[in-house]
């Protein structure tokens, strides 16, 4: 095989919509992308490498959906996330890295509802999926048990969902 080499005013371009075409929609699949922010991502990162999770094997999509659902399964979830969000995450770097993942829709669907919620609009700071995400994930690692409520949540999520595609 060669390699064709163009000089660069000559380089053939792509039409933006041809480009387009050639990405995937971000909106359809059954995960959408998010990103958490390292310390998060990095207590993630240690359960999806432990002994414990295992048959099946819970990816970071079905452990950071575990997170929200156990966040949004517990009381005044909103105002968890939001007090989280005022009290400890403003006060972090803002530049601190972030860690792209994935998460399942059904999950994504309620962070998006509070990304649209009264409590993020003007004169209220606006926080963005990466914030609740990590937020929800802060909450469960401040919880007794949380490696075995994470795995079990994972678990009840995989099988919520099968039970939904076979209807």
């Amino acid at each position: 095989m060669t390699t064709a080499f163009f000089p660069l005013d000559q380089t053939p371009q792509l039409a933006s919509r041809d480009l387009a075409a050639t990405l995937p929609d971000a909106h359809d699949g059954p995960t959408v992308v998010t990103r958490v922010w390292q310390e998060e991502y990095n207590w993630l990162e240690a359960h999806y490498n432990d002994a414990a999770n295992c048959s099946p094997k819970l990816r970071f999509p079905d452990l950071i959906s575990a997170c929200v659902s156990l966040v949004f399964d517990g009381p005044a979830p909103e105002r968890r996330i939001f007090t989280f969000l005022h009290q400890h995450l403003v006060l972090r770097d803002q530049q601190t890295t972030r860690r792209r993942e994935e998460m399942w829709r059904e999950q994504y669907a309620l962070l998006l509802a509070l990304q649209k919620s009264e409590q993020n609009r003007h004169p209220h700071p606006q926080f963005k999926l990466d914030h609740f995400t990590t937020a929800c994930v802060a909450l469960v690692m401040a919880e007794g048990g949380a490696k075995a409520k994470l795995f079990e949540q994972g678990r009840h999520n995989i099988a919520r969902r099968a039970a939904q595609s076979s209807v």
